[in-house]
């Protein structure tokens, strides 16, 4: 692991779908984003939509800490800290071992899969023609890891909680406020001014919150932790590769570059791309509009941000 440590007989999950091309130059790349694991993230996968799996070969892969690939719920001697460059290390390898692959067509993330996708541009530079950065940035701002660290502490304060990452028993209460607290962030203040938190089954501001209480009831507390310090320390220049070095590593980057921000996203914000768009050889910053925050990035059920990312990933993928 980059900062110490190892994940003994480590184990990734994956998912494909269409069919691998005889050249293998067909490849999508499709990493899971916090708190999430491959099934939730199929919606997107289909001939209509966002990615088409009669044109690409789409391979999704489980980060480390979600449960599926290795974690801290099944792993005993899971790392303090495994990082987005720990991910992408794996994650070639299981390409190359397990099907020959040597470079991608592109690699598409949301949020922390967008961190996942802007490392492999980073770190394998010859080995991704184009990437989408959707709703995700190059290092996690100081704002963003204030959202993150106050996650952490909520889970690191529950009387369960034994330190290094571990609890002796699932925090229910503590991931109960976990969830409002999140509730505050993935979504903006236009989308609440707007009155769209409310529905039938949710009439009212309480019942739309006793939603989000729940929202981690089946995500081991550990699991949650893990992911979020893997997203807090998300750095595509903190590496042997670059040293620190931000502006150097996106001058690394080869692949054409989408950079998709949610326009009132709350903690991945239109202006760390904005910072980032100077260094990068070829890319374009095209903000996803709208009142959804991080969520217009994974617009299930909402059709005007989902027709608009299917409509620049599409373009963008050629």
């Amino acid at each position: 692991m980059l900062h110490g440590g190892e994940i003994r007989d480590a184990m990734l999950g994956w998912k494909t779908h269409g069919t691998l091309s005889p050249a293998r130059d067909n490849v999508v790349l499709y990493p899971t984003s916090y708190g999430a694991r491959h099934p939730e993230l199929e919606w997107l996968i289909g001939p209509d939509r966002v990615l088409d799996p009669t044109r690409w070969f789409v391979v999704q892969i489980d980060m480390f800490g979600n449960g599926i690939s290795s974690s801290p719920s099944n792993t005993p001697d899971y790392p303090p800290l495994v990082t987005a460059w720990d991910n992408v290390q794996a994650q070639r390898q299981v390409l190359r071992d397990v099907f020959g692959i040597e470079r991608l067509h592109a690699a598409y993330g949301w949020s922390m899969g967008a961190q996942q996708a802007y490392h492999w541009a980073a770190c394998f530079p010859d080995a991704v023609a184009r990437v989408v950065i959707n709703c995700g940035s190059a290092r996690t701002a100081p704002h963003n890891q204030v959202f993150l660290r106050g996650l952490m502490a909520v889970l690191e304060a529950a009387p369960e909680y034994r330190g290094e990452g571990r609890f002796a028993a699932e925090p229910a209460l503590a991931k109960r406020a976990f969830g409002r607290i999140y509730a505050g962030w993935a979504l903006s203040q236009d989308f609440y001014r707007a009155g769209l938190h409310l529905s039938p089954e949710t009439p009212d501001l309480a019942a739309y919150l006793r939603v989000w209480e729940t929202r981690y009831d089946a995500k081991p507390a550990a699991d949650l932790l893990a992911q979020l310090r893997c997203w807090d320390a998300g750095d595509i220049s903190d590496n042997p590769l670059h040293g620190g070095d931000l502006p150097r590593a996106l001058a690394a980057i080869r692949a054409r570059v989408l950079l998709m921000p949610g326009a009132t996203d709350l903690y991945f914000r239109v202006a760390d791309n904005e910072a980032e768009l100077p260094h990068l050889r070829d890319a374009k910053l095209f903000p996803i509009p709208g009142i959804h925050g991080h969520r217009a990035g994974n617009p299930a059920g909402n059709a005007t941000d989902t027709a608009f990312l299917r409509e620049a990933v599409r373009l963008w993928l050629g």
